[in-house]
């Protein structure tokens, strides 16, 4: 290996995409030499792993100590797409002084929306960034489509899904603690779970609101758990989800591990968000052999979609995976996804420049 490589960005806890992606980086590529620069900032030291307080500014100690000559994988989201007004000038000198290559990784979905509603500092920032990236990592061919042909840049764009397999078989038996939380929900006639967080835009409400539809015109014993991040909430909108239907069990943080027994106990997955990058939980039940309802962005082979606020239509897309056991398309999508997994494993060590290294 050449050079010392770095990635930038979050692990668990707390939960969610972008750091369970690079909490399995960790696992499948930590012998290779990399470290992994943390946050939110944890006082207890983990294997190839330091945690920094960036709201403090201490990626500059950080990049002092362990950033000379460095292949950065940013997958942060406060040097770019939440371009920060103090980070991003100071990440930018850093990486000019301490010579670090700075490949910038996007998954958020909603970059392109958004970047509409920027300010101008927010765009003077964000295209003052863009051109000290040295190659982009996104997760959808559409990003990269509208990084060339929106925000023009020359730079290398390279389209790398963020769906990397666990290192081991991570569908164990469910925890007894986890069985008694989901006593209700797993003892129910049916059983739909959908992970998000309660914040509009991942659309709880309307799956609620089709279940409970489909509650009364089905007669059938529905239950709904709802997996929630703790990374954002709403509190309103969270009340109006639940209200009036103690047939909805809530667990907050779970952890990856978790999910795949939780996973495996259910009848249907549903993602019902208004934008996807990706969409690894998506894929994720689909190795589960679970029917995977969800709106029609991001990964969509072997499940069946609807249009975010279409609520007949999600729920015709709910009656038709209800009666399914495990379809053809699932088994077919399942083992199509485990060979792109180790294809996005390989494409990833070529940019980090690890092709050659095992």
């Amino acid at each position: 290996m050449s050079q010392n490589i770095r990635i930038l960005g979050p692990v668990p806890p707390p939960y969610g995409g972008v750091s369970v992606y690079v909490d399995r980086i960790r696992k499948q590529l930590g012998n290779n030499g990399i470290r992994i620069w943390s946050y939110p900032y944890k006082p207890a030291q983990q294997d190839n792993t330091t945690f920094f307080h960036h709201r403090r500014l201490g990626i500059i100690p950080l990049v002092f100590q362990d950033g000379y000559a460095t292949r950065v994988l940013d997958a942060s989201h406060f040097h770019l797409e939440h371009p920060n007004v103090f980070l991003v000038p100071i990440w930018l000198l850093l990486i000019r002084l301490f010579r670090i290559e700075w490949v910038k990784m996007i998954f958020d979905g909603t970059l392109p929306s958004r970047y509409r509603q920027f300010n101008k500092t927010q765009r003077f920032l964000f295209r003052l960034a863009t051109h000290r990236v040295r190659e982009f990592v996104v997760v959808h061919e559409d990003l990269a489509q509208w990084l060339r042909d929106e925000i023009k840049i020359t730079q290398p764009v390279t389209t790398i899904p963020c769906l990397i397999a666990p290192p081991e078989a991570q569908i164990k038996p469910m925890s007894p603690e986890l069985h008694r939380k989901l006593d209700r929900y797993l003892f129910a006639g049916k059983k739909i779970c959908s992970i998000g967080a309660f914040v509009p835009t991942y659309g709880f409400k309307d799956v609620a609101q089709a279940v409970d539809e489909l509650r009364t015109e089905t007669g059938l014993d529905l239950t709904l758990l709802l997996v929630a991040g703790g990374f954002a909430q709403d509190d309103r909108y969270r009340e109006e989800v639940l209200a009036g239907r103690d047939w909805i069990t809530v667990l907050e943080d779970v952890s990856n591990d978790d999910v795949f027994p939780i996973l495996k106990s259910s009848d249907v997955f549903v993602r019902g968000n208004i934008e996807e990058g990706y969409g690894i939980s998506r894929v994720e039940a689909i190795w589960c052999g679970v029917p995977v309802v969800a709106t029609n962005v991001g990964e969509t082979r072997g499940m069946l979609t609807y249009e975010f606020g279409d609520i007949e239509s999600l729920k015709e897309q709910l009656r038709r995976a209800l009666g399914q056991e495990e379809p053809d398309d699932v088994r077919e999508a399942s083992a199509l996804f485990h060979q792109e997994a180790e294809q996005n494993l390989e494409d990833l060590k070529r940019v980090l420049g690890l092709s050659n290294e095992q």
